[in-house]
């Protein structure tokens, strides 16, 4: 579906999903600087951080990396980038084994949802109640209300079984949910 996705998504919502994927493994992000680099690329996604701060967070949390992998072997006079290589890579298998692809998915459907079956937001729906509850969800990530927004929805007219269930489903449901972003005119 990622492959899918690529030439349509927006920028924004592949960050969205990369940061929730992050998030997902915020255990394993011991360091504050790993973890501020994925608060800022989240901030950047929704353009309250600029690329400068986001570049130096990203730099700051590559410093950490090389205390989580074993160091390069740099034989003769090759590149220490390509060197460096493996070990980034089985650092990042570490982490992102075969057993997080349902989880990929599962964050892939939060935030796109069904790419074959596209919904469109009836203006009726965009009461003041549902536009602030849509809004308090995404600013303060409290997607345990979203079940209220579906009844909100239900008041305001909308019987979209793929919005109504959605909303009232499991999740995971993150920052860059594609109900939320509907509702907020967020692409």
């Amino acid at each position: 579906m990622l492959k899918f996705l690529r030439f349509q998504a927006s920028d924004r919502k592949l960050r969205l999903w990369a940061v929730a994927f992050c998030r997902s493994l915020w255990q394993h992000l011991s360091d504050d600087r790993s973890r501020k680099a994925v608060e800022l690329a989240e901030g950047f996604a929704d353009m309250l951080v600029g690329k400068d701060e986001l570049a130096a967070a990203r730099k700051a949390a590559y410093a950490v990396r090389w205390r989580h992998l074993p160091p390069p072997r740099i034989s003769g006079r090759g590149c220490a980038w390509n060197a460096a290589r493996p070990c980034i890579r089985q650092g990042v298998l570490l982490i992102t084994n075969s057993d997080s692809k349902p989880l990929q998915r599962s964050l892939l459907f939060d935030i796109f949802g069904n790419p074959f079956r596209p919904v469109a937001i009836d203006p009726d729906w965009l009461t003041s109640t549902v536009v602030a509850l849509a809004r308090g969800i995404y600013d303060d990530r409290a997607f345990d209300r979203l079940p209220i927004l579906a009844d909100a929805l239900q008041d305001a007219g909308c019987e979209n079984a793929d919005v109504l269930t959605h909303c009232r489903g499991d999740g995971p449901h993150v920052r860059g949910c594609w109900v939320v972003d509907l509702l907020l005119g967020k692409t």
